[in-house]
């Protein structure tokens, strides 16, 4: 399959995954949050299946940050900059900016394990398929 065929339905994979988690934790999504989750997915992918061999904790450190990362990017463009006010993290504690706080960050490494786990089975569907074009 081709880089871009697949990158698409990783980002549709990851966004849909995403909002449908947002949905059953707070009872609503934001189509910031669809693009944000793609995006998240894609570049965990991308690191998870490149390094298979880094430990679990390590992989979940990482994907913490990164996600965090994306999420504060996301956050200051349309909770502070277009002002639509998706979400608030104002009153949790040591926050930044209201946009991330160490909880969720948190939660993100967590998520990160069954990620993982969907990482080894993609690197797996690959590996077979590349045994079967040889």
């Amino acid at each position: 399959m081709g880089l871009i065929i697949k990158n698409v339905k990783l980002f549709l994979f990851g966004g849909f995954a995403y909002g449908a988690i947002e949905i059953l934790w707070r009872r609503k999504t934001h189509w910031s949050m669809v693009l944000t989750g793609g995006t998240c997915f894609v570049s965990l992918v991308k690191v998870f299946t490149r390094h298979d061999k880094m430990p679990l904790f390590k992989k979940c450190c990482i994907g913490s940050l990164i996600i965090t990362s994306l999420e504060f990017l996301c956050g200051c463009i349309v909770n502070l900059k277009m002002k639509l006010n998706v979400w608030d993290y104002s009153k949790a504690k040591l926050n930044i900016l209201g946009q991330v706080c160490p909880f969720y960050s948190m939660l993100w490494g967590f998520l990160c394990i069954p990620i993982n786990a969907i990482c080894k089975r993609i690197k797996k569907q690959e590996r077979e398929s590349i045994l079967k074009l040889n």
